[in-house]
């Protein structure tokens, strides 16, 4: 066989495993199943409650309360962005480049907006000790209601 072993598919868990390694978090059950739940999917939005029925959903047997810990430990090393889109409903995003976001207020749908399509003019001068970190632009929308079929 000439394939080498870089060359070979990735095990289960591999892309997962990498990913915490590369954060400094230990690989636990619970971190290396939620990260491959998260992660494998591709770019996306999730609530606590979310990623919990789809763990569940898929045989992992993990408390909300991890859940929670878990993403936030995401957060904090940098594997996952939090978008807070009210007081106590945060969304985490897969997505970690600088980019914005349209929330859709009657369904909760979370989208994504790339960052070229929105152009700050400028920003208030922050106070002196403190700098700017990022900016987080949430556009909130209604669905269009079609009234021209009545």
């Amino acid at each position: 066989m000439s394939e080498t072993r870089h060359e070979m598919p990735d095990r289960p868990f591999s892309q997962t495993l990498r990913r915490l390694k590369d954060a400094g978090l230990r690989p636990t059950r619970q971190r290396l199943a939620l990260g491959k739940l998260l992660f494998d999917a591709g770019d996306r939005h999730v609530t606590a409650e979310q990623l919990h029925a789809e763990a569940a959903a898929n045989g992992i047997k993990v408390s909300l309360a991890t859940v929670y810990n878990t993403l936030n430990q995401f957060t904090d090393t940098g594997l996952l962005r939090e978008v807070v889109v009210a007081p106590g409903r945060s969304y985490f995003d897969t997505n970690i480049d600088d980019h914005h976001h349209f929330f859709y207020e009657d369904d909760g749908e979370l989208r994504d907006i790339p960052r070229d399509q929105i152009a700050l003019s400028s920003l208030p001068e922050a106070p002196a000790d403190a700098e700017v970190a990022r900016v987080d632009v949430i556009v909130r929308l209604r669905r269009a209601t079609d009234n021209r079929s009545q």
